[in-house]
């Protein structure tokens, strides 16, 4: 069964797994991306499928993309 996300539930999950603080007030599905706030104070975009299951939680300067193969 899928697991319905709220912004609330959301907002939990990002404030338990990282260090990055929700600023979007709404979620719409997971194409959507979120507004979050990096430790380092720099806001960036991530979709909530890649911050949960690819694990990019911080923003490009903290965590760089990995290079391609």
């Amino acid at each position: 069964m899928n697991k319905r996300w709220t912004i609330e539930k959301i907002k939990e999950f990002i404030e338990k797994n990282s260090e990055s603080k929700l600023l979007s007030t709404e979620y719409h599905g997971f194409s959507q991306k979120l507004l979050l706030k990096c430790a380092c104070g720099t806001n960036f975009e991530k979709t909530f499928t890649k911050f949960k299951n690819n694990n990019q939680r911080k923003c490009e300067v903290c965590q760089p993309p990995k290079a391609s193969r």
